[in-house]
């Protein structure tokens, strides 16, 4: 093989590698691409995106020698624009975008290494044969072994880390990304210093670092992979960090609507005592009444009576479910729904089983219900409508909430559930729901939406707990 031929087995190489990071870069980045339903754009689209925003930039690369750095920054620049096309939040896109390029210059860098002592071991060989066409060929087999193994190596740091990523789904703001964004900017800049002192050409001398100092053969691997050990804590350790956060955030919710319907039921027990009282002063109406009889007044008896019509109805639950706690969740929401000109029927009835707490059941039919009514908000008036409804089959329970709703509904690619779409509070978005999968999984159960049409349904399992 001579010159030429080494050269054009290189520049092939070279082409294939760019093309096999470009579908790497799609396929790290697919996982994170939002699936809406009713949505023109496919998956299809935005994976070609990406692969043709790497492809064709590190193609233009190759025939006007743009700098390295300059050319990743042009393509994270690229991704960043296109991250509403890609379904993806911005910050998160950038993220994404950076750990690739820093994962990939630290496989190069560590496989230098390799690439370094293979070189070597070549170069003697041709001092002693002598053959300059054995050495092209050799140095060509040898270029194409060590962009396999890289290759090998980036996939297979690449895959880790995608995969840790896809644990939990991240929200960054301005903060959490310079967080995030701290070690692989920079383990990119010290790949890039050390690319640039590897070969030093002083007076027409070339010296390597490897040569004059043949201690970082092991040291720049080393550092390499202390970079990419420190991308996969950081990961880790903020995950951790939102988790916990989300879990507080989740359990003060739970503790505030449990501390509401508490509050509730004593509102009911005062009217409960009410009741009774109105019963004990009972004598006093009758005698009021013979009074105004006997004076004829039968004007004053009738807004008397009516009077005592509308207290009575103040203390009317007209929705009985065979539990206080329930009854005062439902009956509210009725009546939340009556103001708003929504159609509200129940058949829901308490489980008769004491395998079941009834302030879990009323958490979760109380966030079913509260984004029912949330939905229909949104809903043209004679179209709303919601349907409760819950019965017991043997050791199982079934929950079932459906409403009339408007518009799309993303679904969370990790947890299933939809994203929420309120914008009031963007730390609570989505708790709702979570809440209830909370509750859910105390009782071995699972929960099934669906969306079809213009109606959305909730359906939740629930399996009888053993007494302790």
């Amino acid at each position: 093989m001579n010159e030429a031929g080494y050269s054009l087995v290189v520049n092939i190489t070279v082409k294939i590698e760019i093309l096999l990071f470009a579908v790497s870069m799609a396929a790290f980045f697919y996982p994170f691409m939002i699936e809406r339903k009713e949505q023109g754009k496919s998956r299809i689209k935005k994976v070609l995106m990406v692969f043709l925003i790497y492809a064709v930039m590190y193609f233009v690369n190759m025939t006007t020698s743009i700098y390295g750095w300059l050319c990743m920054i042009i393509v994270l620049v690229l991704l960043v624009a296109a991250s509403k096309f890609l379904d993806m939040d911005r910050q998160f896109t950038l993220l994404l975008g950076v750990i690739f390029f820093c994962v990939k210059n630290l496989s190069v860098l560590i496989m230098r290494s390799i690439s370094y002592f293979l070189g070597k071991s070549l170069e003697h060989k041709a001092e002693l044969t002598g053959n300059v066409a054995a050495v092209f060929r050799n140095a060509a087999l040898n270029f194409i072994f060590v962009t396999v193994l890289q290759l090998i190596l980036f996939f297979a740091m690449l895959y880790a880390v995608g995969r840790l990523l896809k644990k939990k789904t991240m929200k960054l703001h301005i903060k959490e990304l310079c967080y995030l964004l701290l070690i692989p900017i920079t383990g990119i800049l010290f790949v890039n210093i050390i690319f640039n002192i590897l070969i030093i050409v002083n007076e027409n001398l070339v010296f390597q670092l490897y040569e004059r100092f043949p201690v970082f053969l092991a040291i720049v691997p080393m550092v390499a992979a202390l970079f990419y050990a420190g991308i996969l804590i950081t990961i880790v350790s903020y995950q951790k960090m939102i988790g916990l956060q989300e879990e507080k955030e989740k359990y003060f919710v739970e503790q505030q609507q449990v501390h509401a319907i508490q509050e509730r039921m004593d509102e009911v027990e005062q009217f409960y005592n009410g009741i009774r009282q109105m019963k004990h002063e009972m004598k006093n109406h009758l005698t009021n009444i013979k009074g105004l009889v006997r004076n004829g007044s039968y004007e004053d008896i009738e807004q008397y009576i009516d009077q005592m019509d509308e207290s009575m109805n103040v203390f009317e639950l007209t929705i009985k479910t065979g539990n206080n706690v329930t009854d005062v969740i439902v009956n509210d929401k009725q009546k939340a729904a009556e103001k708003q000109g929504i159609q509200f029927q129940s058949e829901f009835s308490y489980p008769k089983s004491e395998g079941y707490n009834a302030y879990d059941i009323g958490v979760i039919i109380n966030n079913l219900l509260q984004n029912a009514l949330e939905a229909c908000e949104k809903m043209e008036a004679g179209k709303k409508y919601i349907y409760l409804s819950g019965r017991q089959k043997k050791k199982f329970y079934l929950i079932n909430v459906k409403n009339s709703f408007e518009g799309e509904v993303t679904f969370d690619t990790k947890t299933n559930l939809p994203l929420s779409t309120k914008e009031k509070d963007i730390s609570l978005h989505g708790i709702g729901l979570s809440n209830v999968k909370r509750e859910v999984d105390k009782y071995m159960g699972d929960v099934d939406i669906k969306a079809k049409k213009n109606e959305f349904s909730v359906t939740v399992l629930l399996q009888e707990r053993r007494k302790q």
